[in-house]
């Protein structure tokens, strides 16, 4: 395809945005819609193989479902002239690779949202059943307002439908992010990704991949068993905190890693939104003080006070007398006389008086006095 040309009597190539060894993406305009569009033509070789088209096909149906704030949503695709499309809303930016290239290493505040919202794309496709497979900067969008979306998915799970004769190393893309198992020949699962967007945290943290080397089965062997050396021999001021949270991502084991990207985000989250870390102020150098001749000839003649004896004690001063305590007053009884308990007692007190001389009548009568 050509700049000028229109595809599928819809989109009019309008300029080349990028070439690769897969395809070439334009930019074009959608004449029913009046839109800008980002067209991606497959080259000849891998759009006429046809295992590949109908995974092709299929995967591009699948990400076709994906709609996300930090995915690149994609419009349409299919064949044209013997050619595989996919046609995806226009970014108007750069790719992540070509902003690392331009300016070096991110500082962390600045790395860290931009991977919050790498993981929040690629763990939304995680929750769609959904591996991207070949995460790497070159397929992360970053518009001019910083917002960050993740491209291609569903591309390399198409290509792996090619006989392995027939791949090579352009095909796959860079092995500097591949996960382990990948570089083993194993299926990719959402660790994998875990593990890719890892090696990108590390790569816009420290300005360079954790491996790099001359070849695709040296990279292969360091992915598997190396040890990536500590962001902080890069940059020595990197929270530990961080640095932690990068190598347990890079984990071989993916049992060992985040299992999603979700989880991934959550964590980069909370440090994000963590206050930054105090480092302890060192404690001042006490000097001491500058005595000049003079001063000392007179701290030496001045008159010194008699040293106190150590069994001297101060006067005895008594305690201040207490207070006295403010008198008692009995609060009067204002309750009202009860007659009716009066009356009773007086009842009672009367009977109990009758008694008396009854008693002593029936003594008397049994007992008459002499």
């Amino acid at each position: 395809m050509t700049e000028g040309a229109l595809l599928n009597d819809r989109y009019q190539l309008q300029e080349t945005l990028g070439s690769g060894g897969m395809a070439n993406v334009y930019l074009a305009r959608d004449v029913v819609l009046d839109r800008p569009v980002a067209v991606k033509v497959l080259r000849r070789e891998y759009s006429a193989n046809e295992n590949f088209q109908k995974q092709f096909l299929l995967e591009a149906r699948s990400a076709a479902n994906l709609s996300h704030p930090n995915i690149v949503t994609v419009h349409d695709f299919g064949i044209a002239d013997n050619l595989i499309y996919i046609v995806m809303e226009h970014v108007p930016g750069k790719d992540l690779k070509a902003l690392v290239r331009e300016r070096g290493r991110y500082p962390y505040q600045q790395a860290i949202p931009l991977l919050i919202q790498a993981c929040a794309g690629v763990g939304y496709a995680h929750r769609a059943g959904l591996v991207h497979c070949d995460i790497k900067p070159h397929n992360m969008l970053v518009a001019k307002d910083n917002r960050l979306k993740v491209t291609d998915f569903g591309i390399a799970r198409a290509l792996a439908t090619i006989k392995p004769g027939e791949r090579n190393d352009v095909v796959w893309g860079s092995p500097l992010y591949f996960a382990p198992e990948q570089a083993a020949g194993e299926t990719p699962t959402p660790a994998s990704d875990v593990y890719s967007l890892g090696i990108v945290l590390y790569e816009i943290l420290a300005g360079t991949p954790p491996f790099t080397a001359s070849t695709a089965d040296e990279l292969a062997r360091l992915h598997i068993s190396a040890r990536p050396l500590p962001i902080s021999e890069y940059v020595p001021d990197i929270p530990p905190s961080l640095e932690e949270i990068v190598m347990k991502i890079l984990s071989k084991e993916p049992s060992s890693r985040y299992r999603t990207a979700d989880q991934l985000g959550r964590v980069l989250q909370k440090f994000g939104t963590a206050p930054p870390p105090v480092k302890a102020a060192k404690e001042p150098v006490s000097t001491p003080p500058v005595i000049t001749i003079k001063q000392d000839i007179a701290e030496r003649l001045a008159p010194q006070p008699d040293p106190e004896p150590e069994y001297y004690h101060p006067p005895y001063t008594p305690p201040p007398p207490p207070e006295p305590a403010p008198a008692y007053q009995a609060e009067s009884p204002s309750e009202p006389i009860d007659w009716v308990a009066v009356g009773l007692g007086l009842i009672a007190l009367l009977a109990w008086g009758g008694l008396i001389p009854f008693g002593l009548m029936i003594y008397f009568s049994y007992f008459p006095p002499g």
